[in-house]
């Protein structure tokens, strides 16, 4: 007696289908069984607010990297920008990259979890009301997965950038932020009309303010910015919003994993600092 076959929906064109059909003979996505195992993802990792979800993790982290070396907290450091600042030894345990991390000490990881480190209150207050602005239009546009991979994907890139450039020490969501605006600079000229031209015009604003920023403060990681913007531009012109495609199942395993590497490197992070206090003259 034959098995019973289970039906599911198809992940990319979403019509019915057996789990195991090798194809899907309506749109030719090979094994649609397996990629139908990330709606298990979604519902795993996906299910709050992804930015409001972000936005928690970035405050976790400042707070963790203030804990680690709390009598730096109060110090002097001659600037309001520099206001209730995690010590350059947290920062470092937690993943700040750059040169010094990457090359000294092989923390290749950190290009990951630098984008939620931050350097100051002011810092991660900045970065995160931009991205409480922003977050909601991406994903309203682009959607779930699409704005996951051009939030990570953006701050990877933007900090592999940084990198080439010769930056010894950075941290901070600005890239993975700055993808986000390369992301709507794409969406408005590609879009075009009233409503597309307008986005596009506020977007190139934004891009303005940021440079303008990056010329009158000092430590402004620019690579990492531009880096970050044209990685935005880029994954958008890819992937497509959901005015021209919608999501595939594509973009839904990329998403998936790179969730799973981040929390990964995050969970990594946590324990690689943990390890040091247990035994401080140690670095792994």
């Amino acid at each position: 007696m034959s098995s019973e076959r289970k039906s599911i929906l198809c992940p990319n064109c979403r019509k019915l289908i057996s789990s195991d059909e090798p194809i899907c003979p309506y749109c030719g996505l090979k094994r649609p069984g397996m990629h139908n195992a990330v709606g298990f993802i979604r519902n795993l990792f996906f299910t709050l607010d992804p930015v409001k979800t972000i936005i928690c993790v970035n405050v976790a982290f400042y707070l963790f990297a203030l804990f680690l070396n709390p009598e730096e907290i109060f110090s002097d450091r001659g600037s309001a920008f520099e206001l209730l600042s995690p010590s350059n030894e947290s920062l470092f345990l937690l993943g700040a990259t750059g040169t010094i991390p990457i090359f000294q000490f092989q923390h290749y990881w950190s290009i990951i979890s630098a984008s939620f480190l931050h350097g100051s209150v002011l810092h991660i207050l900045f970065n995160m009301m931009a991205l409480a602005q922003l977050g909601p239009f991406i994903l309203r546009e682009f959607g779930l997965y699409r704005f996951i991979n051009i939030y990570i994907l953006s701050g990877i890139a933007g900090y592999i950038v940084s990198l080439i450039f010769g930056v010894p020490f950075t941290i901070g969501a600005s890239a993975s932020i700055c993808g986000l605006i390369g992301a709507i600079i794409y969406y408005g000229k590609n879009r075009g009309g009233y409503y597309g031209q307008g986005i596009y015009k506020q977007a190139l604003g934004w891009v303005a303010g940021l440079v303008i920023f990056g010329i009158l403060i000092s430590g402004i990681n620019n690579w990492a910015h531009g880096g970050g913007l044209l990685a935005g531009i880029g994954l958008a012109f890819l992937m497509g919003y959901n005015d021209k495609n919608r999501e595939t199942a594509g973009h839904k395993l990329l998403a998936s994993a790179a969730v799973l590497i981040t929390m990964g490197v995050l969970v990594w992070a946590v324990v690689y600092s943990f390890l040091h206090l247990l035994s401080p003259s140690t670095l792994l």
